[in-house]
C-alpha cells in the first residue's frame, strides 16, 4: 500500500508510515522506532535555527546582517527544503509538473529572492511539521489493520520423522500434523485432532469470547490456543488459508479508491496548474492596471497565494478518512473490500437477507416435545434408537437431546421413502416420521400438529401414537437486535428471501418484524427478486447471505454482505463486505461506519475549500502575510487530520 508521489512527502513521517515487515523481531522494531525518530530531526533542526534567527532579527543583533544572515537562513532551509526541491524535480522528470512540491518550491525560493528569508524557511518548516502530523495520523490509522496483520503466525511445529520441528507455515503441506502450545497462534487452517480446544479468535473476528472447539471441527490460522497442547491436521496450504486471504484483502482494501478520492485526485491535477498560472497572473497583470506597480509587492502576494493554495490538506485527509473508516470497521469484525464500498453502503435503503445462516444459526435444535400415554423419559429413548440409524440433520438434532441417556437398540430398521423409518426397539414396532407414515398404518394423528409450521417428527409405538418432537433452526442471539438496529440506521425496507419452506420463512419474518418475506426460493429465484427490486427507481439494495449458495445474489446486489466470512472462501471472493463475527447486528454497524466516514470526509473537503478561499482572497488583496498563509494552510491540514482521526475512536452499540 505505497503512497503515490503526490501524497508521500519526502521529509515526512507519511513515508515512514509504510510498516516494516510484520515478521521482524523486537530488535528490528527498535531500529524502526529509531528510524521514525530520525524523520523528526530535520524539522527540529530547522525550527531551532528559525527561532534563533527570528530572535536575532528582533533584537537587531549587529553581527546578524549581510551574508551571515543569508547563510544562517539558508542552512535552516536546507534540511526541510532540499527533500521537497528534490521530489519536485523527480516529479517533473516523470512528467508531473504541477504538484504541491512545485508550489512549495516556487513560494520559498521566491521568498528568498525578495529577501523574506524567515518566511521562506517558515513555509518549509511548517510544511514539514504538517507532514509529520499527517504521517503520524496515517500510522495511527493503520493500527487496527496492523493488529490484524500481526495475527499472522511466524512458525509451525510440524510432525516429521516422529518429532515436531519448527518451520515457517508456508512450508507446511496439506494433511500434516501440527502441534500448537498454550498461548501460541494456530499457524494454518485445519481440523482438530485433540478431543477439545479453547481458542481466542478476537483478532480475526473481533469477538472477545473464547470459542470451544471439539474434535473434528475446523480451526483457523491466527486463532490463539488458550488451554493445553493441541494437535491439528492441516487442510489448506498457508497461502490458501482463511487468514492469508483476509490479510491480502485488508492489505489491498485501500487500493480500491472511493469515487470521492478519485475525484479529489483528478481535481488536484487540474487545480494545481490553475493556481500556478493565477499566481503568475497576480504577479504580472497588475503592471497594466496599477499606477504604482511594485514587482516585489505583487510577487509577495502571489507567493502567499501559492502557499495557501497547496492542496495537501485535501490530498491526505480524504484518503486518511477512508483509511480510518476501514480500520474502525475491521476493529468491529467488519471487512470492507475497499473505500468505494464504504461509500456504497451509505446509499443503501433496502436490506434483503437470507434466513438460514444469516438470522438463524443454521443448526437444527429440539424446540418442543409432546407426549401422549407416556412420559418424555419413556418416549425419547425409542425415538433416539431409531434416529441413530439415520444421517439426516434432523436425526442429529434429536440425538443431541441427552448424550447421557441410556440408549436402546433398534433392529430391522427400514426407510419408507419420503415418510420416515420403521423398525423394532425393545421388542416393539416403532414408526418414526411424518403424518403420512403413521396414517398409512391406520394410526390417528392429533389435529394440532397440522398447524405446526416447523419440521415435526412423530413416533408411534406398538401401533399407538406416542408423541412428537418439533425441530427448528434457532434464531441467532442478536437476530432481534439486528432488525431493530437496521431500522434505527434509517433503512426503509427489510426483506427476507429463503430457500426454506414458505411457512417457516413467514413465521421467522413475523417473529423478527421483517416487512416482507418469501420462502421456497432457489438461488436463481433470489437473484430474480433482487434484480426486480433494483429496477425500482431510487432503490439501493444490500443483500446479506452466508456467502455459499447466495454467491450470485451477493455479486448482483449494490452491496453484497457475507456472514461468517472467516471460514467461507466464497464469501471472501464474492461479497463486498464481510461480517467476520457472524452477527447480523453488525450490518447496522457497517452502515454507520460508512456514513460516519462519508460525513467526516465531506467535512474536511468543505473546511479546506472555505478556509483556503478566504485566505487566498485576503492574500491576493494584500490583507494577509505569508505567516498567516502558512499557519492557515498547516492549521487546515491539522484540523482535517484530527477530524479524520475521530473515526478511529468511534464505537457503536
Amino acid at each position: 500500500m505505497k503512497s503515490t508521489p503526490k501524497t508521500c512527502k519526502p521529509q515526512a513521517a507519511c513515508c515512514a508510515a509504510d510498516e516494516p515487515d510484520h515478521n521482524e523481531d523486537d530488535g528490528q522494531n527498535h531500529q524502526s522506532s529509531a528510524l521514525d525518530f530520525k524523520t523528526y530531526l530535520p524539522a527540529i533542526f530547522s525550527f531551532i535555527l528559525l527561532v534563533i534567527g527570528i530572535g536575532l532579527d528582533f533584537f537587531e543583533a549587529s553581527f546578524f546582517t549581510g551574508w551571515i544572515r543569508v547563510v544562517w537562513y539558508f542552512i535552516a532551509y536546507l534540511p526541510v527544503g532540499l527533500p521537497v526541491l528534490k521530489q519536485g524535480w523527480v516529479s517533473i522528470q516523470h512528467g508531473d509538473f504541477f504538484t504541491e512540491f512545485l508550489l512549495m518550491s516556487i513560494a520559498t525560493m521566491g521568498a528568498f529572492a525578495i529577501g523574506e528569508y524567515p518566511e521562506g524557511v517558515a513555509v518549509m518548516v511548517f510544511y514539514a511539521v504538517g507532514e509529520l502530523f499527517q504521517g503520524a495520523a496515517v500510522k495511527k490509522a493503520r493500527g487496527n489493520i496492523k493488529a490484524l496483520l500481526d495475527v499472522r503466525p511466524n512458525e509451525a511445529l510440524v510432525q516429521r520423522n516422529n518429532d515436531f520441528v519448527s518451520i515457517p507455515p508456508e512450508k507446511v503441506n496439506i494433511g500434516e500434523t501440527v502441534q500448537v502450545r498454550v498461548g501460541e497462534k494456530i499457524p494454518l487452517d485445519g481440523i482438530l485432532l485433540s478431543e477439545k480446544a479453547s481458542v481466542n479468535t478476537a483478532a480475526l473476528t473481533g469477538e472477545s469470547k473464547p470459542s470451544s472447539i471439539k474434535k473434528g471441527e475446523d480451526v483457523f490460522a491466527g486463532s490463539i490456543n488458550l488451554e493445553g497442547v493441541i494437535e491439528i491436521e492441516t487442510t489448506k496450504e498457508f497461502k490458501d488459508s482463511s487468514i492469508a486471504r483476509i490479510l491480502d484483502l485488508v492489505q489491498n482494501a485501500t487500493a480500491r479508491k472511493s469515487k470521492t478520492e478519485l475525484f479529489i485526485r483528478k481535481f488536484a491535477r487540474i487545480y494545481t496548474p490553475i493556481v500556478v498560472f493565477l499566481a503568475i497572473g497576480l504577479t504580472l497583470l497588475p503592471y497594466f492596471f496599477v499606477s504604482e506597480y511594485i514587482f516585489e509587492v505583487w510577487l509577495y502576494r502571489a507567493l502567499i497565494f501559492l502557499v495557501i493554495s497547496c492542496p495537501c490538506a485535501l490530498v491526505i485527509s480524504i484518503p486518511l478518512g477512508y483509511f480510518g473508516g476501514l480500520g474502525n470497521a475491521s476493529r468491529h469484525g467488519i471487512l470492507f473490500k475497499g473505500a468505494s464500498f464504504l461509500d456504497a453502503v451509505t446509499k443503501v435503503n433496502t436490506v434483503v437477507m437470507d434466513k438460514t445462516g444469516t438470522v438463524t444459526k443454521g443448526v437444527f435444535k429440539i424446540k418442543e416435545i409432546q407426549t401422549t400415554n407416556s412420559s418424555e423419559a419413556e418416549m425419547m429413548p425409542y425415538l433416539m434408537a431409531m434416529e441413530e440409524q439415520s444421517t439426516h440433520p434432523i436425526a442429529k438434532a434429536i440425538l443431541e437431546y441427552n448424550e447421557n441417556e441410556v440408549k436402546l437398540q433398534a433392529s430391522n430398521v427400514s426407510e419408507v421413502a419420503g415418510k420416515g423409518l420403521k423398525g423394532t426397539v425393545n421388542g416393539k414396532e416403532v414408526l418414526v416420521g411424518n403424518a403420512s407414515l403413521l396414517q398409512s398404518h391406520n394410526i390417528d394423528v392429533p389435529s394440532e400438529t397440522e398447524t405446526i409450521v416447523e419440521s415435526i417428527v412423530m413416533i408411534a409405538i406398538d401401533s399407538k401414537f406416542a408423541g412428537y418432537v418439533v425441530i427448528a433452526d434457532e434464531l441467532k442471539d442478536d437476530a432481534h437486535e439486528a432488525i431493530q438496529k437496521i431500522r434505527k440506521a434509517g433503512i426503509s425496507k427489510i426483506i427476507m428471501l429463503s430457500g426454506d419452506k414458505d411457512s417457516i420463512t413467514q413465521q421467522v419474518a413475523k417473529e423478527l418484524g421483517i416487512d416482507w418475506a418469501k420462502g421456497g426460493l432457489l438461488p436463481e429465484d433470489k437473484l430474480n427478486e433482487v434484480e426486480t427490486l433494483k429496477q425500482q427507481s431510487g432503490t439501493k439494495v444490500a443483500f446479506i447471505g452466508d456467502g455459499i449458495n447466495d454467491a450470485p445474489v451477493l455479486a448482483t446486489s449494490d452491496v453484497g454482505v457475507a456472514m461468517g466470512g472467516l471460514g467461507s472462501d466464497v464469501a471472501i471472493e464474492t461479497a463486498d463486505v464481510i461480517i467476520q463475527t457472524d452477527q447480523p447486528s453488525k450490518i447496522a454497524t457497517a452502515i454507520k461506519v460508512g456514513r460516519s466516514t462519508r460525513h467526516i470526509v465531506w467535512q474536511n473537503i468543505a473546511l479546506a475549500f472555505i478556509v483556503k478561499a478566504i485566505v487566498m482572497a485576503l492574500g491576493a488583496g494584500g490583507l494577509a502575510t505569508m505567516w498567516e498563509a502558512v499557519f492557515a494552510d498547516v492549521g487546515v491540514a491539522l484540523l482535517a487530520i484530527l477530524n479524520a482521526i475521530r473515526l478511529q475512536k468511534m464505537s457503536w452499540k
